[in-house]
């Protein structure tokens, strides 16, 4: 299974309709965004997916009311962090801020996703795969990425635009 993983859109629709095309066309079965949404208008875009997707809030969030009723509009689910997901056989955590992973991190999870610091990240944290993509609502073409990961061979691509 390859997952679209995706940070901090901070409401940049013109990178949000890339990302989408992104996504699209690498023919992702699941996208998470490990949040900063920021605003309702973003989820509209990101409607265009074409595989479901699920998130967490981010601390730049603070519209969550209007986040939630657009998430529940366009079959998008959105939680507060800590998020854990099941799926291909992986445990994965989900946090918005890198500093949540030291308590939420468990031995049984082999995937942690986060963003907040718009740096990318790939590592290991004893038996988990720790990724960030990095940043993506920056206005300098080519800096830009969303990632993939694959569940199943815990491989990352980097798309860049």
């Amino acid at each position: 299974m390859r997952i679209g993983v995706v940070s901090d859109t901070h409401d940049h629709l013109g990178n949000v309709h890339r990302i989408v095309g992104l996504f699209n066309a690498a023919r992702v079965e699941r996208v998470v965004h490990t949040g900063d949404i920021t605003q309702p208008k973003t989820l509209e875009v990101l409607a265009g997916l074409e595989a479901p997707l699920v998130g967490v809030y981010g601390n730049n969030d603070q519209e969550r009311q209007a986040l939630g009723a657009a998430a529940r509009r366009h079959g998008i689910a959105l939680a507060d962090p800590p998020l854990e997901l099941h799926w291909a056989e992986r445990r994965i955590l989900v946090v918005h801020d890198p500093s949540d992973l030291g308590d939420a991190l468990q031995d049984h999870h082999e995937v942690a996703l986060h963003g907040h610091n718009h740096e990318r990240v790939l590592e290991r944290r004893g038996g988990c795969l720790v990724f960030n993509p990095g940043e993506c609502a920056g206005h300098l073409a080519g800096r830009n990425a969303v990632g993939v990961l694959d569940l199943v061979r815990l491989e990352t691509e980097i798309l860049r635009f």
